[in-house]
């Protein structure tokens, strides 16, 4: 187990996380102005990892490792070396040094570094950099959610047809299990983007520039920064800890609390009507 100690010291991992997500996203910037001479390999069906993915989670892991060395690690590159038992750590580094590394591998903006800190089973540090545009979306249980130094807050929608909604899709879920999920929100005079990184996208939600996101199945490296970002600006995040979603992965939902029970309807397909 990390820390014996009754109190877990969130300051100094709030400001090493947001440290390092800066450090990590101007690393892979770098790797991405020459990208063509990256390796990348194929780990399945819209999953593909390159050598600045590998490199990233290394430079993370061991700057994390020499400041809190009792913290569990765990990054989406070495998730198979993690056993059962990270979840009952008190301290968990959840990481993907780049969110979005098709987007990233083939020349556009919509990628990130992602890292979240889980404390005593529950997400409680987030920053996620984009360093396309220099963003740093930040947040600490209790100490709100920032933009660089710009406080955030969720929409105040209450209606899909509020703003535009933030989708995501993975082909571990089956197509007829997300479809109608489309089929209601258009009915219903919604509109979604899908930019290929679910980190940025909850990221976006906590800046109030999208009134939600949803994806059926997504992996905790890729949303557990992003459930704090959007907790602390206000908005309402699903139990996605639930049934070994650490591990295993869950759906995720986040929006507004004004929206996010009729998104909840549009989903299970109980509120057709807004």
């Amino acid at each position: 187990m990390s820390e014996p100690a009754a109190k877990i010291e969130l300051d100094e991992r709030y400001t090493l996380a947001c440290t390092l997500a800066r450090e990590a996203g101007q690393r892979a910037m770098a790797m991405w102005r020459n990208r063509d001479a990256l390796k990348v390999e194929h780990k399945g069906l819209q999953d593909v990892v390159s050598a600045a993915d590998r490199e990233v989670e290394t430079i993370v892991r061991a700057a994390v490792k020499a400041a809190f060395p009792a913290d569990a690690f765990l990054g989406e590159e070495t998730a198979g070396e993690a056993g059962e038992g990270i979840a009952q750590e008190r301290v968990v580094w959840v990481v993907d040094p780049i969110d979005g590394t098709s987007c990233f591998l083939n020349g556009m903006h919509a990628w990130c570094v992602s890292i979240g800190v889980l404390i005593d089973g529950e997400p409680a540090i987030g920053a996620v950099y984009d360093p396309n545009s220099d963003e740093l979306f930040h947040a600490a249980r209790g100490r709100g959610a920032w933009v660089n130094s710009s406080p955030m807050r969720t929409s105040d929608a209450s209606s899909v047809r509020d703003g535009v909604l933030g989708v995501g899709f993975s082909h571990r879920v089956k197509t007829d299990a997300f479809v109608p999920f489309l089929e209601r929100l258009l009915t219903q005079g919604g509109m979604f983007v899908r930019n290929g990184s679910g980190a940025l996208m909850i990221a976006y939600v906590a800046a109030g520039r999208l009134i939600g996101y949803y994806e059926p199945h997504i992996n905790s490296w890729d949303c557990l920064a992003g459930l704090v970002l959007v907790r602390e600006a206000g908005g309402t995040v699903n139990d996605f800890l639930a049934r070994r979603g650490l591990l295993n992965g869950n759906p995720v939902i986040v929006a507004g609390q004004g929206l996010y029970p009729k998104l909840v309807g549009l989903i299970d397909g109980t509120c057709c009507t807004q």
